[in-house]
């Protein structure tokens, strides 16, 4: 259900279960988490996370969840919360190519990744309004951040989805494209960062998520930004960068 290839610098991990829309059991949860550790393990540059057949992600697999004896707090706190976090300190960049269902916990695993790429016809919200359960997995904080509170409860309340481009105009993931185009889409931008200087994209994703959940202001986040400077100088790819500037050619990475 969950497989993980690894080359050239990249670990591609795939939810293969489209029949379900690649919901995701107890199981999956732990078998995830163990991809990004051995992703993590093998020292990629890059990671790209996507679903197999028409959706993303559809949520959680409740095909047989009995209400009376469900752990839900089990399974989101013991299992989607601590995978969200593994996914979020990955010490490289990650992306996530998004088609058809992204909800529930799959949404969350759109939250924990870095870049996130839509097909244009991407379903996004909260369809937990016929369960009688509510939106989980930092899906509230995704919504209030970038969409304010009426429209949060407003998407809430009617279950109404959101198309991956109206999620994109309304900010809340990166880029929109064809469905047809999406894969190859990512993983042209994958190899790019995979190519990259990745010890400089490491500080910034350490920053990027200072100023979203530490919410550090500009003086102290000029001075994170002028430590991390400080650090790069001593990399081989920062003496690379700037040879290659001075002597106008390309420069050769090599993520130290």
């Amino acid at each position: 259900m969950i497989s993980l290839s690894i080359s050239e610098n990249i670990a591609e991990i795939v939810l293969d279960a489209p029949k379900k829309l690649n919901s995701l059991d107890e199981q999956a949860l732990d078998d995830l988490d163990a991809a990004y550790q051995e992703a993590e393990a093998a020292g990629v540059r890059a990671l790209l996370l996507r679903g197999e057949g028409k959706g993303f992600c559809a949520g959680r697999d409740i095909s047989n969840v009995v209400p009376a004896t469900d752990d839900a707090l089990g399974y989101l706190g013991g299992k989607v919360t601590p995978l969200m976090r593994r996914m979020a300190a990955f010490p490289a960049p990650t992306f996530a190519a998004v088609q058809g269902a992204c909800l529930g916990v799959g949404l969350g695993l759109a939250i924990a990744t870095d870049v996130v790429y839509v097909a244009e016809n991407a379903k996004i919200g909260s369809p937990f309004a016929a369960l009688g359960a509510t939106l989980d997995s930092g899906g509230h904080a995704l919504f209030v951040e970038r969409l304010g509170a009426h429209r949060t409860l407003d998407l809430i309340y009617t279950a109404d989805l959101m198309s991956g481009a109206e999620a994109v105009a309304a900010g809340l993931f990166s880029r929109a494209v064809p469905a047809e185009e999406l894969l190859d889409f990512t993983r042209e931008k994958v190899a790019v960062a995979a190519a990259g200087a990745t010890l400089a994209f490491r500080e910034s994703k350490t920053l990027v998520a200072a100023v979203r959940d530490q919410r550090i202001g500009l003086w102290e986040s000029l001075d994170a930004e002028n430590h991390a400077q400080g650090r790069l100088c001593d990399s081989a790819d920062y003496t690379e960068g700037f040879a290659a500037f001075q002597q106008k050619r390309k420069p050769v990475f090599h993520g130290r």
